[in-house]
């Protein structure tokens, strides 16, 4: 739960399911989140093996974020914690 346990880390793993992404559409899946807010939250999971982030040397910068083996292994609780929230909004 340490690795995952907050508000947005488990919303950014999940849109990252859907496979690579660059950081301005993620952080648009997200609403609500805060620059701020994003920028920690995917150092963070970095940091804990979660995610990669890869830097493109292009003018404006291209960083795009991708699911580590790690941070895959995580599918399967990321869509039980998806499917259990969808039942508990039609109860």
């Amino acid at each position: 739960m340490n690795l995952i346990g907050t508000k947005w880390k488990p919303l950014i793993l999940f849109h990252l399911l859907e496979g690579s992404m660059r950081s301005g559409i993620l952080q648009k899946k997200i609403p609500g989140i805060s620059n701020k807010m994003f920028t920690q939250t995917v150092r963070e999971l970095e940091k804990d093996g979660l995610i990669s982030r890869k830097i493109f040397p292009v003018v404006p910068p291209k960083v795009e974020y991708t699911l580590s083996d790690r941070g895959k292994s995580l599918e399967k609780i990321l869509r039980s914690l998806d499917q259990w929230g969808l039942n508990d909004c039609q109860n």
